[in-house]
């Protein structure tokens, strides 16, 4: 999977769809997603393009990498996630290609919480 500048978080990054800025530094952006799938529901992308996690981890720069690590830290507190905080917990997602059912090509990380998630997956 190449990187597709016409992306819908290439268009957020450049402004040209509005999203709900959550919070913000040098390298990465987090906004509430459009379509929550729990009382929390929080993405994260870094400002570069990359496509996956993997990309992201073998390409980025140490700055951006520490940024959107940072950034996703900042969140979970920001939003009563944290377990330093005395939260119960949450998830972090990043999806990958086709099998991983990645519907945005660039690397992005969904940050749910505020309620029991359930198993992730079901053996089988």
């Amino acid at each position: 999977m190449s990187y597709d500048t016409s992306n819908i978080f290439a268009r957020i990054l450049r402004g040209e769809i509005p999203n709900d800025t959550v919070a913000e530094n040098a390298h990465a952006l987090a906004f509430r997603d459009i379509r929550p799938q729990a009382p929390v529901h929080v993405l994260v992308i870094p400002k570069g393009a990359y496509v996956s996690y993997d990309d992201f981890a073998a390409n980025a720069s140490d700055d951006e990498i520490v940024g959107f690590h940072r950034l996703v830290a900042q969140v979970a507190q920001s939003e009563g996630l944290s377990l330093a905080d005395g939260s119960q917990g949450f998830r972090a997602i990043t999806n990958a290609g086709a099998h991983g059912v990645q519907e945005v090509p660039h690397f992005h990380m969904h940050l749910l919480g505020g309620r029991p998630l359930g198993r992730m997956l079901q053996a089988g």
